[in-house]
């Protein structure tokens, strides 16, 4: 009895330290973001004096009107991420899909082929593809454009290689009880599998979403003409060789940063879920 209360006393504090850990390093991760902020409503004079005050000696909403009325370019700068972060997403939701089910559940020559082909473009950095990718879209005559920067994005072997394990523990039963109803291979992935993959498609909207955000390899190299910009190559304007706005970049970090925040809360209640159920048998 008494090992027993002993064992249960050491779990306590096992998992009081491991929580204690995990505050010190929510406060950590959470106070970077709490002064930029808080940054985003102080004068440029205050930031660079050097204070790490939390809040502002001299609250102001100046920034935020400077970078939305004076500057002319950040809303289509704006507008173009919305445009290429929501196609990207939504084309990799389509595709990747649609490749993890094949490889999952079809029966075709040359299956394994393809599936180690993808391991293996898992092990190639994306930094050795990029200047092939410019000179193609060179080629193309797709620099400085849309379907420049959303093509080359429209795929992504991570999430194949999700997607792939999320349906291998896909019940087989349904879509058996879906081929007795007469429904089609097509059909039954439209109308059977992907309302049921909701976890994997969340965590997957929200990786790809973030990763095509906050790019900006890409946009440096392919994009030249400011109005293509998207935000992270726009907000980097803002830095002079001189001088620096600081206050205008942490406004604008702020209003960067929003988006994804609201499509993590969106899709919060499916994100655990989904990673969590795409490591199953291989």
């Amino acid at each position: 009895m008494r090992q027993r209360l002993d064992m249960e006393k050491r779990s306590v504090w096992l998992q009081g330290l491991l929580y204690t850990v995990l505050v010190l390093y929510a406060v950590i991760t959470l106070i970077p973001f709490l002064w930029a902020l808080s940054a985003s409503f102080k004068p440029l004079a205050e930031i660079i004096s050097g204070s790490m005050n939390l809040i502002p000696r001299q609250f102001t909403f100046e920034n935020y009107r400077q970078i939305f009325t004076q500057e002319p370019l950040f809303l289509r700068w704006l507008f173009n991420s919305v445009v290429i972060a929501l196609s990207v997403t939504l084309l990799n939701l389509i595709f990747n899909s649609m490749a993890g089910y094949a490889l999952a559940r079809l029966r075709f020559r040359g299956r394994q082929f393809w599936f180690f082909l993808i391991l293996a473009v898992l092990a190639v950095p994306s930094q050795v593809t990029l200047i092939p990718t410019f000179l193609i879209l060179k080629s193309l005559g797709w620099l400085n454009s849309y379907q420049g920067m959303i093509v080359p994005a429209m795929i992504n072997a991570t999430f194949i290689f999700m997607m792939r394990q999320f349906f291998l523990n896909f019940p087989r039963e349904l879509e058996e009880a879906a081929a007795l109803d007469g429904l089609d291979r097509f059909k039954t992935f439209l109308y059977i599998v992907l309302p049921l993959a909701k976890p994997a498609l969340a965590a997957q909207a929200i990786f790809v979403f973030m990763g095509s955000w906050n790019n900006f390899l890409l946009p440096v190299v392919i994009l030249f003409d400011p109005e293509m910009f998207t935000l992270p190559l726009g907000l980097n304007t803002f830095k002079g060789q001189y001088i620096s706005y600081w206050n205008y970049i942490m406004a604008a970090s702020m209003v960067f940063t929003l988006p994804v925040l609201l499509l993590y809360a969106f899709f919060n209640r499916y994100f655990i879920q989904g990673v969590t159920f795409t490591g199953g048998k291989g």
